[in-house]
């Protein structure tokens, strides 16, 4: 209801126009884009060092820092998946989703040789039938992918339980590599955007 109101329109981040609000019930984000959104922060901490801070410091650089504030909100906003130990039973609103989204995007873009140079390292690693282990870098970013899913999510969870074996964690590490790079592609962060709600919208 707030987030309708002219003053909040009127001070929102104009960065946040470039994703349209789509028709869903209570403006508020479905279980599989809450989901889809903390996986891909997540691969985008596989991939940094300091992953959580470089999500703070293009916020604030994107504007967006009076929505992502600080490391608390930023985990508490991340908790909304409802597949995390520590789950938050609250809501992400639209607002919310989309500052999350632009900033995963805006670091993807910042990342894309990267991610290009693994993609095409696990294609010719699989076409000379070798292992990820011949890759050093890309074997680091599966291992800290692995990693950060299993101290974050709650094994007691069907789909996490079903993804926790190195193999299945490696290809969904595999595949988040592929969206990000699809992110940072002409309106990729547009099509992500819509793809969350695919199936959602009336």
């Amino acid at each position: 209801m707030q987030l309708n109101s002219p003053l909040v329109q009127s001070s929102a981040p104009v960065i946040l126009g470039s994703l349209p609000d789509p028709p869903i019930p209570d403006q508020t984000c479905p279980r599989r884009a809450r989901i889809e959104i903390d996986l891909l922060l997540l691969a985008i901490e596989a991939l940094e060092l300091d992953g959580s801070e470089a999500i703070l410091q293009t916020s604030k650089e994107l504007e967006l820092d009076e929505i992502i504030k600080d490391r608390v909100v930023l985990w508490r906003l991340r908790n909304t998946n409802p597949l995390r130990r520590h789950n938050q039973r609250r809501d992400l609103t639209l607002t919310e989703a989309k500052a999350l989204v632009i900033v995963g995007c805006s670091l993807a873009r910042q990342l894309t040789v990267l991610i290009r140079q693994l993609l095409i390292a696990h294609d010719q690693l699989t076409e000379k039938q070798l292992s990820m282990e011949h890759h050093f870098r890309l074997n680091d970013y599966l291992e800290r992918f692995r990693a950060h899913f299993r101290s974050r999510m709650n094994p007691r969870r069907a789909a996490v339980a079903d993804n926790y074996s190195d193999e299945k964690l490696n290809q969904l590490a595999l595949n988040l590599l592929s969206e990000l790079l699809f992110c940072t592609g002409t309106y990729g962060i547009q099509r992500f955007w819509f793809s969350l709600f695919d199936g959602e919208v009336a």
